[in-house]
């Protein structure tokens, strides 16, 4: 496996990304608190189906390079397709799990003719949930990472709050402390740390153009089992966002579940692609 990391310009902004094969193009984006590393399990099995499979440190995630202004929905949609065309294809397969995935529904909304097909991970099409008191538990570090302050709390005693919420998101995951490596090395960058914090930041309850346009292009969503937050019924009733095929995939393992059961989630994916 090459962990090379090359860069490309898109959408005003430097990027860096991992690539493996070679084929059709295959677009990976990661969320938060993660990094591209968190497909290196999956990468290389796309690469070996004969795709070429990207992965790209998201806007500000180093070495990525830090934006002069926190993100807004309609920014993180453009920047995959933005990356498409850089990567001098004409389309590709998205994968999205977290903020990736936001980005990825986004993209798929405005540009269904550069993505051939939309695999979601973690997160039902943010147009369709409806607030629980569950829910809002299970997301309120969106209120808390939005204060002043939060990004200097989560790099506390050597980001402590890391292992904290990947133990929330996903209660039945034991993972090895060195999974947290990349993330930790990403975010000892404090730009980084902080662009990272501010996609909470630029968060509005208000939906932006590109969450609120139907989906037309096929999607496959992955549904965790042991998700404390979302349920598979939430994905179920993302349906009505969907116009193409629309297939829900429930697996084992909570937000992070891809990590949890890399050969599970892969063998699931890869009957797709």
């Amino acid at each position: 496996m090459t962990n090379e990391i090359r860069f490309a310009e898109a959408n005003g902004l430097r990027f860096a990304y991992l690539e493996e094969g070679s084929g059709p193009l295959v677009l990976m984006l990661h969320g938060f608190p993660d990094t591209a590393h968190t497909w290196d399990d999956l990468r290389p099995r796309i690469a070996a189906k004969g795709y070429r499979a990207v992965s790209p440190f998201m806007r500000g995630y180093h070495p990525s390079a830090i934006p002069d202004r926190d993100p807004d929905q309609e920014t993180l949609a453009r920047d995959p397709l933005a990356l498409i065309e850089a990567l001098g294809a004409g389309d590709a397969i998205v994968i999205g799990h977290d903020w990736g995935a936001s980005a990825a529904y986004g993209a798929a909304g405005l540009c269904p003719d550069r993505v051939t097909k939309l695999f979601t991970i973690g997160i039902p099409h943010p147009a369709t949930l409806k607030p629980s008191l569950k829910k809002l538990w299970g997301a309120r570090h969106f209120a808390a990472y939005k204060l002043p302050g939060a990004p200097n709390r989560f790099a506390r005693n050597d980001f402590a709050a890391l292992p904290a919420i990947y133990r929330r998101w996903s209660p039945l995951w034991n993972p090895d402390p060195r999974e947290f490596d990349a993330v930790r090395a990403a975010f000892s960058n404090q730009a980084s740390l902080n662009a990272a914090f501010g996609y909470y930041r630029k968060l509005s309850p208000i939906l932006s153009a590109s969450l609120k346009a139907r989906i037309t292009v096929p999607t496959v969503v992955f549904a965790g089992l042991d998700d404390p937050i979302v349920e598979p019924s939430d994905y179920r009733a993302a349906a009505r966002m969907f116009e193409d095929e629309y297939v829900v995939e429930e697996v084992r393992g909570g937000h992070f579940m891809h990590r949890e059961h890399p050969e599970t989630f892969a063998e699931r994916l890869l009957t797709h692609l």
